[in-house]
């Protein structure tokens, strides 16, 4: 039996790669890696209002023709989400078997079930090997995701989601007619 939720997460993983950046790890980005517009999400693969803001920027980047790219970073709010930690770890060790953005998308699809059990489940389901995702196999991947954490406060990050449009806050409201106003304001 086909899953649609990886069949829909494979569809849009097609344009999906990594950029490096200055501290010598990489950002995960969604569309055309050299759109003159990035949209950098800081945030929590348990934090509902992440989950709802996920369409709204899918969204934005499909339509932009190749005018936005979408980069995410970790800022799992692990005091009051007490999975978002293992599932940041589960999403960086997935995007080292070249499959952040499918967990990324399973992730929020089932943010109610972020257990170990359930983790290893999808990337079994991705073709990943789960226990790598999971327990000790995956504390490597806690160096991306303290950078990506230390990058928003840093930033002035305070909770989920955050969005900067080409590096400045978005303040408005987050909807898809509000993105691509501030989106065509920044030159996309």
């Amino acid at each position: 039996m086909t899953d649609p939720v990886i069949e829909a997460v494979s569809a849009l993983a097609a344009l999906d790669g990594d950029v490096p950046r200055a501290d010598g790890l990489v950002d995960h980005v969604r569309g055309a890696l050299d759109a003159p517009v990035t949209l950098i999400e800081y945030g929590d693969f348990e934090c509902p209002y992440c989950a709802a803001a996920k369409p709204v920027l899918d969204e934005v980047v499909a339509g932009s023709d190749g005018g936005v790219r979408l980069i995410f970073r970790n800022f799992p709010l692990f005091e009051l989400h007490p999975y978002a930690l293992t599932a940041a770890l589960a999403a960086e060790a997935a995007a080292a078997q070249g499959a952040f953005w499918r967990m990324h998308d399973i992730l929020f699809a089932h943010q109610t079930r972020l257990s170990d059990w359930d983790l290893a489940k999808y990337a079994t389901k991705l073709g990943l090997d789960g226990a790598t995702v999971i327990g000790d196999l995956a504390q490597p991947y806690g160096d991306k995701v303290e950078a990506d954490f230390a990058l928003a406060v840093g930033s002035g990050v305070q909770g989920t989601p955050t969005v900067f449009i080409n590096d400045r806050l978005y303040e408005g409201r987050f909807d898809v007619a509000g993105l691509r106003r501030a989106v065509a304001q920044a030159g996309g």
